[in-house]
């Protein structure tokens, strides 16, 4: 929020500085972002009066003028300006002016003609962009006046940082209420002077949504004038805080608007269809265009102001174009309403409109003197357009219910940690003009009706911290007894498995939740993803539900920056629906937001170096770094031949643990990696982040003094059997048989196909069996019964025969 300090002067003026009043305001909680001056420093520069303008004897672009400084005699300027004509009042730079950017003016020849200062342009003085010609000043300037006092440029712009909570200072009263409450100076209230009613007509209204709509008043006025000119002082205000000047209607009602915080609307009466209104909610198929011409489709969620059955205006938000008022408008219907703030959030931004009155409504708008200000905004109109009033429409329809709210002093104390003391508190709500009884230091408080923040104790302990001041609550820290809380050992923070999968050489990256519709469509499988209502982009249009598109994303980026090697990873929520539920009367599904951590590497293994020939990231050394962030439960994992839309559908796998799926893991489809336009497949891990917050406990065992044992076994095996199943088939046989605890590991390091006999569906695996005792050295014939029997389990569960 933008304003003049000059403004908020006129109804509060304490004696401290710009600065210190920023400074307070700050420290109450109302942010000044930033102070800036209405005009850069210049000096010297007066209204001067153009006496004659003659043409320049040797240019055709230049006039002499004769003009009066109110100095004493006339002085001669020679000036290029279109505009320079006799009887205008413009700035004038005198002789050794210093101008914005340091020029300095002096006496100076233009062709052959002594010019003796320099008139000046808006541009040329800082004030705006325009240097079409001399900036024009009111008839009412003082020749010889500085045109810093006549223009009042010392002013300062206040740029206040508001959090949605303070809708009441969504005005300059509202401001000027806390100015006053922080320094004790007296406020001044804007004269409520009750308007001479000369007609005796009034427009029917009804309210049929009391949800909508808690309190309406208006007024018709007719015979306004609506080509007269706004006053100067009313333009200069509404440009300093950000306002363009249009029509007086529209510049009053904006003016009354930032000054009390009041959005009102000004309907054009002969434009309605019918001499009534109603205010209901809108009607799925209704249609309203609106001030900015945008045609909307309305619904039921839409609060309307309509007449003859259509609706004309969005309540609490803007006005329709089809009942505006214009330059030929001669009556008006005055509205100010109180519209819920549940009623109108949200609805602006569905619609992307940028609307001053919905940013007010939806948070809040004081809903107790409503007649006030129609009478304030009346008195502006017939004063600047003339006409005549008639009564106000006030209807009480359900207004909020402001419950007391409580605050015990022993916990404010507590809760700031500095002592306040009674008085203090009765200060403070009294300087905030809250309503209280006090019984046994505890406060009881009346909310006031442009307070809607106020509805707990904690909401009052505020109040007193931002008067007495955060800056004079000392920094005292905290005495209390510091107990050590260490983790448990079985479990581990995404923060350390982020430091984890970073020690394996990948390198972090945060990727928008929102994705491309075509994403989860054909890469991720979802045929109907959650789609964002108001997305930030067009092609961001629906939530991810799979991280591993956007890593695709990273890889083809540095790709095409010439990189060569890339591994990257992300730890981040996906966003997937649940079943259909029953909800009442509607199916709904909710949705689950489970956090993913997904890897992705491409390009060459290693940095290129002599050591090792180079060599290209595969499936496997992936699945190596998935087990070490396993660990121990590494061997708990299944890799399951199973497809997915993202992945190539002979080398990638479904990855489960202890019987649930948990992820994928494998290389891009082709498909993917000829539209992305990459040289080699990247290979992808994605696995649920739960599973890997869990790990297991380390086993303490005695360390063999033996010699260890290894064999060799060598085994045909259907092409389609998977080398995890020969895996728990062994593993399930050791377990089984106390014979066999002797076995200490068995790993495929082998497997081969015969070239020569290709329509054979057989492959050859070579299993490494490691075998160690605890108490004795092995010999052959033990050893030789161990492989038997792990021999005689496969051949039975999978037909395996020897090699």
């Amino acid at each position: 929020m933008q304003f003049p300090e000059s403004w908020l002067r006129a109804l509060v003026n304490p004696e401290i500085s710009s600065e210190e009043l920023s400074h307070r305001l700050t420290m109450a909680g109302l942010e000044v972002e930033e102070t800036n001056p209405v005009a850069p420093e210049f000096s010297g520069v007066v209204v001067a009066h153009i006496i004659s303008a003659e043409q320049h004897p040797n240019a055709d672009k230049l006039r002499v003028c004769m003009v009066d400084t109110g100095a004493g005699a006339p002085i001669q300027i020679v000036c290029g300006a279109p505009n320079a004509a006799a009887g205008l009042k413009v700035p004038l730079a005198t002789v050794g002016a210093i101008l914005p950017g340091g020029m300095k003016i002096g006496i100076a020849k233009m062709r052959g003609v002594e010019s003796s200062g320099m008139l000046c342009s808006a541009r040329e003085l800082g004030l705006s962009q325009d240097h079409g010609g001399l900036l024009v000043l009111p008839e009412s300037a003082t020749v010889g006046q500085s045109i810093r006092q006549a223009l009042d440029l010392d002013d300062t712009l206040f740029t206040l940082k508001l959090t949605p909570n303070r809708a009441d200072c969504l005005s300059i009263l509202g401001v000027a209420r806390e100015v006053a409450a922080l320094t004790g100076a007296e406020l001044c209230m804007p004269a409520m002077t009750p308007v001479q009613v000369t007609l005796d007509e009034m427009l029917p209204v009804e309210v049929q949504a009391p949800d909508l709509c808690g309190r309406f008043g208006g007024r018709i006025v007719r015979g306004v004038n609506a080509r007269a000119e706004t006053p100067a002082w009313m333009v200069e205000r509404l440009e300093r805080a950000g306002q363009r000047s249009v029509t007086a209607l529209v510049d009053i009602s904006n003016y009354v608007m930032l000054e009390l915080g009041r959005p009102t609307h000004v309907f054009d009466l002969d434009k309605l269809p019918e001499p009534k209104m109603e205010i209901r909610w809108g009607r799925r198929g209704e249609t309203l265009t609106l001030l900015n011409e945008q045609t909307i489709e309305l619904d039921e969620s839409y609060g309307v102001i309509a007449s003859g059955g259509a609706p004309e205006s969005l309540a609490g938000i803007m006005g329709g174009l089809g009942v505006a008022v214009s330059l030929d408008t001669q009556n008006i219907y005055l509205e100010a309403a109180f519209w819920y703030p549940d009623a109108i959030a949200g609805r602006a931004r569905k619609l992307k409109l940028n609307s001053e009155a919905s940013h007010r409504f939806e948070r809040g708008v004081d809903f107790n003197n409503i007649p006030e200000h129609i009478d304030f905004i009346t008195n502006l109109i017939i004063d600047i357009c003339g006409g005549q009033a008639g009564p106000i429409d006030d209807q009480h329809i359900n207004l909020p219910k402001r419950l007391p709210v409580k605050m015990r002093l022993e916990r404010c104390c507590r809760i700031l940690g500095v002592n306040v003391s009674q008085a203090d508190v009765e200060q403070t709500f009294t300087r905030l003009g809250f309503s209280y009884t006090v019984s046994d230091k505890v406060f009881v408080v009346d909310p006031p009706s442009y307070r809607f923040d106020i509805q707990i104790e904690e909401d009052l302990i505020e109040e007193i911290a931002r008067i007495v001041g955060f800056e004079n609550i000392p920094a005292v820290p905290p005495i209390a007894a510091a107990r050590m809380r260490m983790d448990p050992e079985v479990t581990r923070s995404a923060h350390k498995i982020r430091h984890q999968v970073a020690g394996l050489g990948y390198q972090e990256v945060i990727n928008f939740s929102f994705v491309e519709t075509a994403w989860e469509e054909a890469m991720c499988g979802q045929s109907d993803p959650i789609r964002l209502l108001n997305p930030i982009a067009s092609q961001l249009a629906v939530m991810r539900s799979s991280l591993l598109p956007g890593l695709i994303a990273n890889i083809r980026y540095n790709a095409n920056r010439k990189q060569s090697r890339v591994r990257v990873f992300e730890l981040g929520r996906v966003f997937m629906k649940d079943a259909l539920v029953k909800d009442g009367p509607l199916t709904v599904a909710g949705i689950h937001q489970p956090q993913y951590v997904a890897l992705a590497a491409w390009g060459n293994v290693r940095e290129d170096q002599w050591g090792e020939p180079t060599r290209s990231v595969d499936f496997y050394d992936v699945k190596h770094d998935l087990e070490t962030l396993f660990g121990i439960k590494a061997s708990s994992l299944r890799f399951n031949v199973k497809q997915h839309p993202i992945l190539h559908p002979g080398r990638s796998a479904e990855i489960e643990l202890d019987g649930k799926h948990i992820g994928w893991i494998g290389e891009l489809h082709p498909r993917w990696v000829q539209e992305q336009e990459l040289s080699t497949a990247p290979v992808l891990l994605e696995v649920n982040l739960d599973a890997l917050t869990s790990i297991a406990m380390p086993e303490v065992r005695e360390l063999s003094r033996q010699p260890l044992v290894q064999r060799d076994l060598a085994i045909w095996v259907s092409t389609d059997t998977p080398v995890q199943a020969l895996l728990d088939t062994i593993a399930t046989t050791i377990a089984g048989d106390q014979s066999l605890s002797v076995v200490q590991h068995v790993g495929l390091f082998d497997v081969w196909r015969d070239p020569a006999k290709s329509e054979l569906k057989e492959k050859s695996l070579a299993f490494r069996v490691s075998l160690q005792d605890n108490e004795v050295t092995l010999d052959d014939a033990r050893v030789d019964a161990c492989m038997s029997k792990i021999r005689e389990a496969l051949e039975v569960g999978h037909q395996a025969r020897p090699r």
